[in-house]
């Protein structure tokens, strides 16, 4: 029998749609950093534009809040993803998401800071990976609640 929770606690719902919310602002309004990232480069001397503040702000913000997401999810645990391929899928994804969300504010400070081409690159690359992820996870959370009728997807709801 297993003593994993059967919900989410409110804290981990809430830290859930915090960064949600960050993230899709960032790859909305984030690509305003890049004029200033290449003048950088170029000129050795960092523009900081509203634009420049605001991603670096929001990307420590994802940062610290998926670390502190982390650290609740390995102290309280988290419910079962489910069985069979599509409960290791949801596992993977749930990982994947862990590890880009904390690995791109870490590249992005290395490219800033660091005045780092390659940590800038890596650090673009998240965007379409980052999208990718985010669209497989609304279709599996939208095929569980439409068509399994599990309750998955009331789980980010309803603290259990």
């Amino acid at each position: 029998m297993s003593n994993a929770p059967t919900g989410y606690s409110r804290l981990q719902i809430r830290l859930h749609w915090v960064v949600a919310v960050l993230v899709i602002l960032q790859l909305v309004f984030g690509e305003g950093i890049a004029p200033d990232f290449d003048s950088m480069l170029e000129s050795g001397v960092a523009a900081y534009s509203a634009a420049s503040i605001a991603h670096i702000v929001a990307g420590v913000a994802i940062g610290l809040l998926m670390l502190w997401r982390l650290s609740v999810r390995l102290t309280r645990g988290v419910p079962p993803e489910g069985a069979g391929i599509t409960g290791l899928a949801g596992k993977a994804a749930h990982w994947l998401f862990y590890a880009i969300l904390i690995a791109a504010p870490v590249a992005g400070l290395v490219a800033w800071f660091g005045g780092s081409e390659t940590a800038g690159d890596l650090h673009t690359l998240v965007k379409p990976a980052l999208i990718a992820l985010i669209a497989l996870h609304v279709a599996a959370s939208l095929w569980h609640h439409f068509v399994v009728k599990d309750g998955v997807l009331l789980r980010m709801k309803n603290p259990g």
